[in-house]
């Protein structure tokens, strides 16, 4: 089944109706994610399954209304090693020459330049959809035939492959010139990105380093650029190069805040089970076409939606680790400000020097 996706800049889309509720906590400084549990998750990409994911959002738990932490620490904003000499590079050239793909001029040393001009409004054109989408869409309309209601369905639309390339349907395109932290929260090679976070807690977290939450616009540009692929490394699903597509694993107990979570015993044994993530730039070839890593999978991302209001101004980008939409243009806009889950993450932007 061949589908047509158009995508605005501001869109919302929510690849579930059922968010887990979870417990709220006491807002307290998020740590780096490494700690969670003290195992680092095997190396490599997950697999596709047939499993029924809950949504690109997946858990929530909403916290109290204005819960906030303290400024994070800084510790966050540091360096990362370069690939090994002789290594081949996924992504652009390496253009200042420190072993990174990308540039980081204008930005810290930890970022990367995201500029050039950006089409708000998009078509992509799906050609071959996963297996599991086909069977829900083939049920609904076995049951619309017969008169009944299609309901609501919990399988996420993964396309395996779209066409190129991509159209834009915008009259004029944008120019965007920023920085983007280059790793997922804490932005460090190796370790494992956050989690347990709320969009507000996350947005304090990068206002404390100099930073900003991304806008969701910025988001796409940086995951997608000009040619605005609808996955961060071309047109074709591939979990090989991204960490994508894991078998979803169901929730069983509430879980809390990170912090919290480390010291309640059923709440981290059970994170443990859950946990998927791999350490922040573990494939190389899931980097954007300037040279950020991760943008689609793993962790999903909250970035800021501008022209929102409180409770919605939050929104999450790019999926995560299990079997979910997992590309750049989407939005899971139901979760709130104060929500967190174990499967919402971050990274940071920055308005680059001249």
């Amino acid at each position: 089944m061949a589908g047509l996706l158009l995508f605005t800049s501001l869109a919302a889309f929510s690849g579930c109706t059922r968010p887990e509720e979870g417990t709220s906590g006491e807002a307290v400084p998020p740590v780096p994610a490494s700690a969670a549990s003290g195992t680092t998750p095997p190396a490599g990409a997950g697999t596709s399954t047939a499993l029924t994911p809950p949504s690109d959002g997946g858990a929530e738990a909403a916290a109290p209304a204005g819960e906030g932490v303290p400024p994070g620490s800084a510790e966050g904003a540091g360096t990362q090693g370069a690939p090994p000499a002789g290594q081949t590079m996924p992504g652009p050239p390496d253009v200042d020459g420190d072993g990174f793909p990308g540039s980081s001029k204008g930005c810290p040393a930890d970022m990367v330049l995201v500029a050039g001009n950006y089409c708000p409004e998009v078509l992509q054109s799906c050609l071959r959809h996963h297996d599991e989408y086909e069977r829900d869409q083939e049920k609904k309309k076995q049951k619309q035939d017969k008169g009944e209601a299609a309901g609501s369905s919990t399988v996420s639309e993964r396309c395996l492959e779209y066409r190129a390339p991509t159209e834009c349907l915008s009259k004029k395109r944008e120019p965007m010139r920023f920085c983007a932290d280059r790793y997922e929260w804490p932005n460090k090679k190796g370790e494992l990105p956050a989690l347990l976070i709320s969009w507000t807690d996350a947005k304090k977290t990068c206002e404390s380093v100099g930073k900003r939450l991304c806008t969701e616009d910025e988001f796409n540009f940086a995951c997608e650029g000009e040619e605005m692929l609808p996955y961060t490394n071309g047109y074709v699903r591939d979990p090989a190069k991204c960490s994508i597509d894991k078998p979803y694993r169901k929730r069983e107990h509430k879980l809390r805040k990170y912090d919290r979570c480390m010291k309640d015993p059923r709440c981290k044994a059970e994170l443990e089970r859950l946990d998927q993530r791999l350490p922040v730039g573990s494939l190389p070839a899931c980097v954007s076409p300037f040279g950020v890593y991760d943008l689609n999978g793993n962790i999903n991302e909250w970035v800021e939606r501008p022209g929102k209001k409180y409770p919605d101004r939050s929104g999450l980008k790019g999926g995560w680790w299990g079997p979910v939409r997992g590309r750049c243009r989407p939005t899971v806009g139901f979760h709130k400000e104060d929500d967190y889950g174990y499967e919402e993450g971050f990274r940071c932007c920055k308005d680059a020097e001249p």
